[in-house]
């Protein structure tokens, strides 16, 4: 029977005596010609959901412009030999955003999934997966899975799944259905996101209208990205980080207007969120 849940978990603590290695430190691997945006949204929002390192890897033409736009990260050229460097150090990887689905994408996508390391795969990561003609038997990581609705039907066929995910129900059921499948943790993103791993599910009671608008994903995976860094279990994280980034959509909405918040806007409301909640458990009826 599948459980709802009703409490979230706790926010990390932050101690006294600490430095940045202590939480964490989260690798992303995003970024493609045009889409610059995606992994520094990723990146910032992370950092300010309290990850202490955040390494990102992409184009080489695009790197500069994505450390120009959060030059709190630690920026290097997206391969092969790098990619493995750098996820040694990495206590959690997020991959896809604006990642695009070169042969090096796919490549990196296939050879993070082998590996044990907490994984979020977003955007392109999801469509890369869609492409293939069976799910992979080397899919060896603990994944959240975070697809907007066209990517949830895409991997929904992928399966076999015919059924609408339309209504509230047909999400539940269609995220339940995936979630066994895979054995991952899903979060089908929309109004009212579901997140479920086959055996809990959790409705997102959070957030408006002001997060319909691009780049509010690519902060949602760096907020699940920094909590699965700081050693969360993948369902916990993805339920927490859903509902403070739909807080934090609220409060960007409330100063800026629904219509008018940026993606950016959600990152600078992810503190004062955080502040309002601290270390406490979050509860609903």
């Amino acid at each position: 029977m599948l459980k709802i849940i009703s409490e979230l978990t706790k926010l990390p603590p932050r101690k006294e005596n600490s430095h940045k290695g202590t939480y964490g430190r989260l690798l992303i691997i995003g970024g493609s010609p045009g889409m610059i945006g995606a992994p520094a949204f990723a990146g910032e929002a992370a950092l300010r959901m309290g990850v202490g390192l955040v390494d990102v890897g992409t184009t080489k033409s695009e790197l500069p412009f994505v450390l120009s736009l959060c030059p709190e990260m630690i920026g290097f050229v997206h391969s092969k030999k790098l990619l493995r460097e750098h996820l040694y150090k990495a206590q959690a990887v997020v991959i896809g955003p604006g990642l695009g689905v070169s042969a090096l994408a796919q490549e990196s996508l296939l050879f993070l999934i082998s590996t044990t390391s907490p994984l979020l795969i977003d955007a392109d990561g999801l469509n890369i997966l869609s492409r293939l003609k069976s799910w992979p038997k080397s899919f060896k990581a603990q994944a959240v899975l975070t697809p907007h609705p066209g990517e949830m039907a895409r991997l929904c066929k992928s399966f076999k799944y015919k059924k609408s995910i339309e209504s509230e129900k047909e999400r539940i059921a269609a995220s339940l259905f995936i979630a066994q499948a895979t054995g991952q943790v899903i979060v089908l993103k929309g109004a009212r996101t579901v997140v479920c791993d086959g055996e809990r599910v959790f409705i997102n009671t959070s957030g408006d209208s002001s997060l319909s608008k691009g780049g509010t994903g690519d902060v949602l995976s760096g907020m699940i990205g920094a909590l699965l860094a700081q050693k969360i279990d993948s369902f916990e994280a993805a339920c927490l980080g859903v509902y403070l980034h739909g807080l934090a959509g609220e409060k960007a909405g409330l100063k800026l207007g629904a219509r008018s918040v940026l993606a950016r806007d959600v990152i600078a409301s992810i503190s004062e969120v955080l502040n309002q909640f601290g270390d406490s458990a979050l509860t609903f009826k």
